[in-house]
C-alpha cells in the first residue's frame, strides 16, 4: 500500500467535544493525514457522510441528541455490505459492554479515552490498509469479472458464426450468396413476432432459422443441381436432407441447437398432412417448423435459383395464400400477411367473399 495513498484517506471524525476532535487532528495529521472532517452535531452526520463518503470513520458513542450505535446502523444504511468501510469507535465508556455494543452494530475497532497517539495512529493505519486492500481485490474482481463478460461474449460470437457458416455451407452449392439463410432467419423471425411469441422464442427461431436445411450437406449435387423434375428415386433422397439435418444437430444440451433440430426435421411437414418425413399435420408439427416451412417456400419461390427464376413478390405471396389450410399452416400465412403488408411490401388484405 503506498503511503500517498494512505495519506489521502478521507477521514471523518466525529465527537460533541470540540476538544477531542482538536486533539485528533494533532495525533493525526503529523502522520501526513491532511484529508480531516470533523463535526461535533451528530445529526450532520448522514449528510456529511454522503457527500464526503469517507474511507475511515472515528466515531464517539456517547453524544447527546443522537447517539453513535444510532449514528452508525444509520450509516450501515446507506451502503452495500459488500463496500468495507471501517468504523473506529473512541469513547470514555471503558466497559466491556459498551465495546461489545459497538462491535455488534458493526464497528471494527475500539479506543478508549484517554487516547494514546501512537495507538490511534497504529489502529488508523491498520484498518485504512484493510479498506484499500478491499477496494484493491473488488476492482480486481470487476476486472477479472469484465474479461470474463468480454471472453463469454467472444465465444458466443464465434459459435454463433459457426452455426451462420455451417448453414451458409448447406447452401452454398445452389446459393453461393448464402443470402437465402439470412433471410429465412430474419422472415421466420418476424412471423413469430406476429405471432405474439415471447421475446426469446423469436430470437431463437431467427437464429436456428437460417439451419432449416443444413441436411443438404449430404445430398448429391447431380441430385441438389438438377435442373428439372426430379424423379420419384431421386426426390425421396432429396427428402432426406431433413433427418439429415435434424441428426446432425441432435443430442446438444442448448435450446438453440434444439431448436435447430427441430426446425430441420419439420419444415417439410405440411399442416393437412403428408409431408415429410414424419407425415404430422396441424399442430402436431411445432411452431417453428410451421413458421420456417412458410418463410423458406417464399423465399425459395422469390429468389432464382439453379433450378428456377425468381418469381415476384406478388405471384410468391400469391402461392403462399393459396397454399394456406394445405401445406401452410393459416395462421403463420396471416402472421406473415401483417408483415408484408405493414412493411409495404404488399398492398392491403383482399376482403374475401
Amino acid at each position: 500500500m503506498t503511503t500517498d495513498r494512505m495519506r489521502s484517506a478521507r477521514i471523518l471524525m466525529v465527537d460533541d467535544e470540540d476538544a477531542n476532535l482538536q486533539l485528533l487532528r494533532r495525533i493525526l495529521e503529523p502522520a501526513g493525514y491532511d484529508d480531516l472532517l470533523t463535526t461535533t452535531e451528530p445529526r450532520e452526520v448522514p449528510a456529511l457522510f454522503a457527500e464526503y463518503r469517507p474511507d475511515l470513520v472515528l466515531l464517539d458513542l456517547l453524544m447527546p441528541g443522537k447517539d453513535g450505535l444510532e449514528l452508525l446502523a444509520e450509516i450501515r444504511g446507506t451502503f452495500d455490505e459488500d463496500d468495507y468501510l471501517p468504523v473506529l469507535i473512541v469513547t470514555s465508556d471503558h466497559s466491556a459492554e459498551a465495546m461489545r455494543r459497538g462491535l455488534s452494530a458493526g464497528a471494527q475497532d475500539f479506543l478508549t479515552k484517554p487516547l494514546s497517539p501512537a495507538e490511534v495512529r497504529l489502529r488508523v493505519a491498520n484498518l485504512l490498509k484493510t479498506r484499500f486492500l478491499h477496494l484493491a481485490l473488488q476492482d480486481h474482481n470487476r476486472n477479472l469479472e469484465q474479461r470474463v463478460r468480454e471472453r463469454t461474449d467472444q465465444l458466443e460470437r464465434a459459435r454463433l458464426e459457426i452455426l451462420d457458416r455451417l448453414a451458409r455451407a448447406a447452401e452454398y452449392r445452389d446459393d453461393e450468396t448464402g443470402e437465402h439463410t439470412r433471410r429465412v432467419g430474419q422472415i421466420a423471425a418476424a412471423i413469430a413476432g406476429a405471432l405474439s411469441l415471447d421475446d426469446d422464442e423469436v430470437e431463437l427461431i431467427r437464429r436456428a432459422a437460417p439451419l432449416h436445411d443444413v441436411g443438404k450437406i449430404g445430398i448429391p449435387d447431380e441430385i441438389l443441381l438438377h435442373p428439372g423434375e426430379l424423379s420419384d428415386e431421386q426426390r425421396d433422397i432429396m427428402k432426406t436432407h431433413t433427418t439429415i439435418g435434424g441428426d446432425l444437430m441432435a443430442g446438444s444440451e442448448f435450446p438453440l441447437m434444439q431448436k435447430a433440430e427441430e426446425i430441420a426435421r419439420t419444415h417439410h411437414e405440411w399442416w393437412a398432412g403428408g409431408g415429410y418425413p414424419a407425415g404430422s399435420c396441424g399442430e402436431e408439427i411445432p411452431i417453428a417448423g410451421r413458421i420456417v416451412a412458410v418463410a423458406d417456400v417464399f423465399d425459395a419461390l422469390s429468389h432464382r435459383r439453379p433450378y428456377k427464376p425468381a418469381w415476384t413478390v406478388a405471384e410468391a405471396w400469391a402461392e403462399i395464400e393459396r397454399r394456406a389450410g394445405s401445406q401452410f399452416d393459416p395462421a403463420a400465412v396471416e402472421a406473415f400477411g401483417t408483415v408484408l403488408r405493414t412493411t409495404g411490401v404488399i398492398g392491403p388484405a383482399r376482403t374475401r367473399k
